[in-house]
């Protein structure tokens, strides 16, 4: 079986999952390149927890984690089944860190979003897992690179988040504005980092200061990338797209690894 690249979905708005546009049949575009993979494990940005975790269930149930959108979004479900042994898999690769398998979560809606564009048939084992609110981003990273096994063993590691996240920042009534300068340094610097292969500069990210703490005001939807630049093979190339941020300030970059 070949490598599997990992991708990093710049997932926005709950709304994505309802709309048809040039970023969802880009994520379907991406889904496409990747191929069809045994399994996906996606570390989401909703998904946090104290200590790691990964769903164990056979059967995860939709999240609707969300508050006032249209009751079209609360209808939504994506019935992918789970994957108790890759659960157990990821608590192998990642011994000695302790990992609770968890049967209470499911997918939420970082993951489904997503899939619902990038694999609309649910019909691929689905895992999550959970982000650990007291490590380190050297530590995310340090989780992401004890996964790249996965990547030889038929499993699409799959980060869902935002490079550049400040939602009360964003201009709802300009969604195609050109970004906060702030927001457009930062998101160059991560992306020139990213594509020049220095994952330390991503890891650091927080030097960069008043840009950072802009762009990134809580980190749970920038950690889900350090995962992602773990269990990439030193040199891997990195494409981008779709890149843009909407509305000032929400970073809607999408990244694939190692693709051939």
């Amino acid at each position: 079986m070949s490598r599997l690249p990992v991708v990093f979905f710049g997932h926005g708005s709950p709304m994505v999952a309802l709309e048809k546009s040039d970023t969802t049949a880009a994520w379907n575009a991406i889904a496409g390149r990747i191929g069809k993979p045994k399994a996906i494990l996606c570390i989401s940005a909703h998904w946090l927890t104290r200590g790691t975790a990964v769903t164990a269930m056979a059967q995860p149930r939709t999240i609707h984690d969300f508050g006032a959108f249209p009751q079209a979004l609360f209808d939504m479900q994506y019935p992918a089944p789970g994957d108790p042994e890759l659960a157990h898999r990821v608590r192998e690769l990642l011994d000695p860190v302790p990992v609770a398998l968890d049967a209470s979560w499911g997918l939420d809606h970082g993951t489904w979003t997503v899939l619902t564009h990038a694999y609309p048939e649910a019909d691929i084992p689905v895992v999550q897992l959970g982000m650990d609110v007291r490590l380190s981003p050297a530590q995310h990273w340090e989780i992401g690179e004890k996964l790249r096994p996965l990547r030889d063993e038929g499993v699409l590691l799959m980060g869902t988040g935002n490079i550049v996240h400040n939602l009360p920042a964003m201009d709802w009534d300009n969604p195609d504005a050109l970004p906060y300068p702030w927001a457009d340094r930062f998101n160059g610097a991560m992306l020139d980092a990213i594509v020049e292969d220095r994952p330390q500069t991503v890891i650091d990210f927080a030097q960069l200061g008043d840009d950072a703490r802009l762009s990134v005001p809580t980190p749970d939807h920038f950690w889900p990338l350090l995962y992602v630049l773990g269990a990439r093979h030193p040199g891997e190339t990195a494409e981008l797209g779709p890149n843009f941020i909407h509305h000032k300030s929400l970073g809607m970059t999408s990244i694939l690894i190692g693709a051939v």
